[in-house]
C-alpha cells in the first residue's frame, strides 16, 4: 500500500514538473515565433539600439534603447538602495531583534509582500513624487521598498540556516557578537543572500504598475535621475491595448528582450552560485 502511494505521489510530482516545463516552453515558443520576425523586419540593431520610439510616424519607428536603459537604471537604483537595507534588516531580525519586537516586525515585513502594486504606486504618487517628481529616482526609491520583503525574508532564512556552532566557535575564538555575525555567519549564508538579491532584482525588473505611476513614462533617452523614463514592461502595458499589426509585433519583440534580460539574470546567478560553492 505504501509503495503504491509513493508511486502515485512520484507520478504527481513528475506531472507537475512537466506541466511547469511545458508552460515555460509554450511561452518561449510564442515569444520567439511572434517577436523574432518583427525584429527581422525592423532590423535587429535598429530595434535594440534605436533611440526613438514613434509608432504613429509614417513609416513607424521602433527603437527600444531608451527603454532598455530605463529598465537598467531603475533596477540598478532599486538594488543599490534596497539590497543594503534588506540584508541589514535580515541580520537584525535573525541575530539581534528581541523576541517581542520580532513578533511585530516579522508580520509587518510579510505584509509588505502582500500589498498590491497599485497601492505602492499610490504611495509613490502621494509621498515620493512631491519630493523627487516623476523621475528615475522616484521609481528607484519605490522599487527598493517593494523588493525589501523578498530580500529580507530569504536572507533571514539563509542566516538562520547556518549551524549555530559557527557562531559559537567565533565567540570562543574571541570575536564579538557583531563581528561573528558579519565575518562568520554572513559569509556562510552568502549563497542564500545572493539568491535573495537575485529574486529581488527579478521583482524590480518585472514590476510594471507602480513604475508606470511614478516614472513619467517618457520614451526618451535618460538624461538625469530627476527626469522621467519608460521601462520595457511599461512600454508593453501602455501600448498593447491599442496596438495592431507591426506595432503589436514590436511590443511582443520587446517582451522577447525582457525575457532574455531575465534569463541572463538567472544564468548569472547560477554561475555566481557555483563560484560561491
Amino acid at each position: 500500500m505504501s509503495n503504491m502511494r509513493e508511486k502515485v505521489m512520484s507520478a504527481v510530482f513528475l506531472i507537475s514538473a512537466l506541466v511547469s516545463i511545458l508552460a515555460v516552453g509554450l511561452i518561449c515558443v510564442f515569444l520567439l515565433t511572434k517577436g523574432l520576425p518583427a525584429m527581422g523586419k525592423i532590423g535587429l540593431f535598429n530595434f535594440l539600439l534605436g533611440r526613438e520610439w514613434s509608432p504613429a510616424d509614417t513609416p513607424p519607428i521602433f527603437g527600444i534603447f531608451p527603454m532598455i536603459l530605463g529598465s537598467l537604471y531603475v533596477t540598478a537604483g532599486a538594488v543599490i538602495i534596497g539590497v543594503p537595507i534588506g540584508v541589514l534588516s535580515a541580520i537584525f531580525l535573525a541575530r539581534a531583534c528581541p523576541k517581542r519586537l520580532y513578533r511585530v516586525l516579522k508580520p509587518g515585513v510579510e505584509l509588505l509582500s502582500g500589498i498590491p502594486s497599485v497601492v505602492y504606486g499610490f504611495f509613490g504618487m502621494a509621498i515620493i513624487i512631491p519630493l523627487t517628481g516623476n523621475s528615475i529616482l522616484s521609481a528607484c526609491i519605490l522599487l527598493s521598498i517593494m523588493i525589501l520583503p523578498t530580500i529580507i525574508g530569504i536572507a533571514e532564512s539563509a542566516l538562520r540556516a547556518v549551524p549555530e556552532h559557527y557562531y559559537e566557535g567565533a565567540l570562543a575564538l574571541g570575536a564579538g557578537h557583531y563581528r561573528s555575525v558579519f565575518f562568520v555567519l554572513l559569509p556562510a549564508a552568502k549563497s542564500g543572500v545572493l539568491a535573495a538579491v537575485v529574486l529581488g532584482v527579478g521583482r524590480a525588473v518585472g514590476e510594471t504598475m507602480a513604475v508606470i505611476m511614478v516614472a513619467g513614462n517618457q520614451a526618451r533617452m535618460p538624461v538625469s535621475i530627476f527626469k522621467g523614463i519608460r521601462t520595457l514592461t511599461a512600454n508593453i502595458v501602455l501600448e498593447m491595448g491599442y496596438a495592431t499589426d507591426m506595432h503589436r509585433e514590436a511590443l511582443i519583440a520587446t517582451g522577447v528582450v525582457l525575457f532574455v534580460f531575465i534569463l541572463f539574470i538567472n544564468l548569472s546567478f547560477s554561475v555566481l552560485k557555483r563560484r560561491v560553492k
